[in-house]
């Protein structure tokens, strides 16, 4: 399952002179598919409900994007901002050690994206989605 939701992406591409309108978001069910399993062998901490609110976050800036255009890239670093900050909140809460350090690294990457594909660059949010599902899904199981 993992495997295939290595497509996860957010592909916004740069043309001659801005950003072409392509926007193409393959992440959807292949990526929360993978997230939404994490936590299913949640001790007795709060792993289950961290990963299920992850699975929301993305759910949501999913939906966002979704209709978003790629000449906008303004939206796109918006919506990234706001998921990292939601990723950010999710790792504080996080009791489990591992999820905790995953959530912080997700954050931060997802950071580094926003301030790129601010600018039309959507190499490190393709990146950094494509490997959201192994990454948050092994620290939720």
């Amino acid at each position: 399952m993992r495997d295939g939701a290595q497509v996860a992406t957010a592909d916004l591409t740069r043309a001659s002179g801005g950003v072409m309108a392509t926007a193409r978001l393959a992440a959807g069910a292949a990526l929360l598919m993978s997230v939404g399993a994490c936590g299913v062998l949640g001790g007795g901490d709060n792993t289950s409900q961290v990963c299920t609110d992850t699975k929301q976050a993305y759910q949501q800036y999913i939906t966002q994007v979704k209709g978003a255009s790629a000449a906008d890239p303004a939206v796109w670093k918006q919506a990234t901002d706001r998921l990292a900050g939601r990723i950010d909140g999710l790792g504080k809460k996080a009791e489990k050690k591992e999820l905790k350090k995953a959530l912080a690294d997700e954050a931060a990457r997802l950071r580094t994206a926003a301030a790129s594909v601010g600018t039309g660059d959507a190499a490190q949010l393709n990146a950094a989605m494509a490997g959201t599902p192994e990454r948050i899904g092994n620290a939720c199981s």
